[in-house]
């Protein structure tokens, strides 16, 4: 089977990110497979967990898209913390023309961007796409994925995730896609309370779910219960246009959170400051103005560790953001950038950024357990990744095996869903639920 069909049966989407579908990333001219190992989010350890278990099947994964692609060399990317652990090198070989490659212990390291540059040396000119500087970036989950499709004929049903933050016993876990959080909260003997908040994802660019509805997706690559009362809670829970509303009245316009900018400081034309002063009623006059908006990859610096004025530069971004995306408008240029000289000095050590953000005390490394999948019920979604939604191919009523297809991919850019249980089917409008056969 040809690499792209393969991937794109296998239901493969970006792991940690947004979900979109690994097969569409395939173009030609590549010439590095750059692999996402760097874990950028302070308390989650679910790459690392997985290279720890199944080292084998990643690397199973990255030749597979070597030998589908002709690309001769592959880096896998992590922090010193992962590859003290694992016992790598820098440099080292790891066979099949896969190298490590160890990052900077800073953040937000595993931004494509930033990523690419420390792997290769290379910036991806404004607006341009990863194969533009001959690189294709998948995480290390997908691979891992990937791996278990080409040794195991098994697409994408089971989820790999931290369970973490202020819990008794932080944990890496593997569970079915459409796992109901508050039954494995309850299975893990987790009660969260009206004084925290639930996070899928990292605790800066995570989203806070309610864990009484919330689903494991394939994009879940943690779930982080932490305090209200800490900056990475509290940044999420501020109503955005009071936070808007206070950007534009209390900014001073000191530059800091363009200073600190991991963009900026690669030369990016982004300057958080000046989002700030540009009034939305002109943007929406004339969206051109804010343009360079879109070049924001949403890490948070300027709002938990930037701003003297506690308001949130990223808040204002996110505004013109949805405003651009509305006029289909998005930032490109020709012009490459060149890396600014105090990038160097300026980045953000996973140490302080974990101190701003208020939950060191809560990096505590997790146990490994490993997979629980005997769940009653799962509801797997049909449009948790970037694109068409999956089209159901199952009826009210039928009864499916774990690994069946239950959904095809739509036309266009799309990927299928499959069964994580075996049970009786509930066709949605959008998620497919499967109660367990007892």
């Amino acid at each position: 089977m040809e690499l792209r069909e393969l991937m794109k049966e296998a239901g493969l989407v970006g792991a940690g990110g947004a979900g979109f579908p690994s097969y569409a990333k395939l173009n030609e001219g590549a010439k590095t497979l750059v692999i996402n190992g760097s874990e950028c989010e302070p308390l989650l350890y679910t790459d690392y967990a997985i290279l720890e278990r199944e080292l084998d099947t990643v690397l199973t994964g990255i030749k597979t898209v070597l030998d589908g692609t002709g690309i001769k060399n592959a880096l896998l990317c992590v922090k010193p913390h992962t590859a003290k652990s694992l016992s790598l090198s820098d440099g080292e070989s790891l066979g099949g023309g896969t190298r490590v490659k160890i990052l900077p212990d800073s953040y937000p390291i595993g931004d494509e961007i930033s990523l690419i540059f420390e792997a290769i040396g290379k910036v991806v000119r404004p607006g341009a796409l990863p194969i533009s500087v001959g690189a294709i970036v998948y995480n290390v989950e997908t691979m891992y994925n990937l791996g278990r499709y080409v040794l195991y004929s098994e697409p994408v049903f089971m989820k790999w995730l931290t369970v973490g933050g202020d819990v008794k016993s932080p944990c890496v876990i593997k569970v079915p896609v459409g796992t109901r959080v508050s039954d494995l909260f309850k299975r893990l003997g987790i009660t969260v309370d009206g004084e925290h908040t639930v996070i899928d994802g990292g605790p800066s660019m995570g989203k806070i779910i309610n864990p009484a509805t919330a689903t494991v997706k394939k994009t879940t690559s943690g779930l982080l219960v932490l305090p209200k009362n800490i900056q990475a809670s509290e940044a999420k829970l501020i109503n955005e246009k009071l936070s808007v509303a206070r950007a534009e009245t209390a900014c001073c316009q000191c530059t800091r959170c363009t200073d600190m900018c991991p963009r900026h400081l690669l030369g990016y034309p982004l300057e958080p400051h000046k989002m700030v002063r540009t009034a939305m009623g002109a943007a929406k006059a004339m969206p051109e103005m804010v343009i360079n908006a879109t070049l924001c990859c949403g890490c948070g610096i300027c709002e938990s560790l930037a701003c003297s004025q506690g308001i949130s530069p990223k808040a204002v971004i996110n505004n013109y953001k949805e405003l651009l995306s509305q006029n289909k408008m998005r930032y490109s240029t020709n012009t490459d950038v060149d890396v600014r000289a105090e990038r160097e000095y300026r980045m953000i050590p996973t140490a302080k950024w974990k101190s701003a953000l208020g939950i060191a005390k809560f990096d505590t490394p997790p146990v490994i357990l490993g997979e629980i999948s005997d769940f009653d019920r799962v509801e797997i979604p049909l449009s948790a990744h970037i694109g068409a939604p999956s089209v159901p191919t199952v009826k009210n009523g039928a009864t499916v095996r774990t690994g069946e297809k239950i959904a095809d991919a739509s036309s266009g850019l799309s990927v299928p869903q499959h069964a994580s249980v075996t049970g009786h089917v509930s066709v949605l409008s959008d998620k497919i639920i499967i109660c367990k056969v007892k």
